[in-house]
């Protein structure tokens, strides 16, 4: 099933990422920003010698598991037997990482609704400070909540921050081309009365 597939997904991915997070400290609050060092590697570079967008997801992917895990969410999601789906992400280059060029992947918990984490991550140069490019993602919970799983991590009921205004802009971007698809493709339409 779908779901399996994802959960042993999600597994071989912790399993191959667990000696990256050894000896990292454990985040005390799911809010708390993490950051995450990356260097432009030559293997990174697109034909403008700057570092390519697809480098940029990898980066952020590598940088999100590694704040789920030391947060205690992706402990949260075996012990209730869920698993998360990027669901969306956007991305907004400020300015373009160059050879051997260090960064740090700053990543943060913006909120949650019934369905989904919102997070934010920063590509930030230490030398300046500038943030380079900025991601926004949408991770959606499959096999429970994000509510489930913060509750489960606080041992109480933890209530969202609101979410930003750009962000809740996103989310509607989202929702309204979600519905145009299925429109589109005829999901969103009661066949069984035709």
């Amino acid at each position: 099933s779908p779901q399996t597939l994802i959960s042993s997904s999600s597994s071989a991915l912790l399993q191959a990422g667990e000696p990256l997070l050894r000896g990292a400290p454990r985040l005390r609050d799911v809010l708390q920003e993490q950051s995450w060092p990356g260097l432009v590697l030559p293997s990174d570079l697109d034909w403008l010698l700057h570092m390519n967008n697809a480098r940029y997801l990898r980066e952020a992917d590598l940088a999100r598991s590694a704040y789920l895990a030391r947060c205690g969410i992706l402990d949260a999601l075996r012990a209730l037997g869920g698993s998360v789906v990027l669901a969306a992400s956007c991305a907004r280059h400020r300015r373009s990482l160059r050879l051997f060029e260090r960064f740090a992947v700053r990543t943060r918990l913006l909120g949650w609704d019934g369905r989904a984490f919102y997070l934010e991550q920063r590509f930030v140069s230490p030398r300046h400070g500038f943030v380079c490019a900025l991601l926004l993602c949408r991770l959606h919970v499959v096999g429970s909540s994000p509510g489930r799983l913060v509750q489960h991590l606080y041992q109480r009921q933890v209530n969202s921050p609101e979410l930003p205004e750009e962000v809740q802009h996103w989310i509607s971007y989202n929702e309204a081309s979600s519905q145009k698809l299925r429109a589109e493709s005829g999901l969103g339409i009661n066949t069984k009365d035709e």
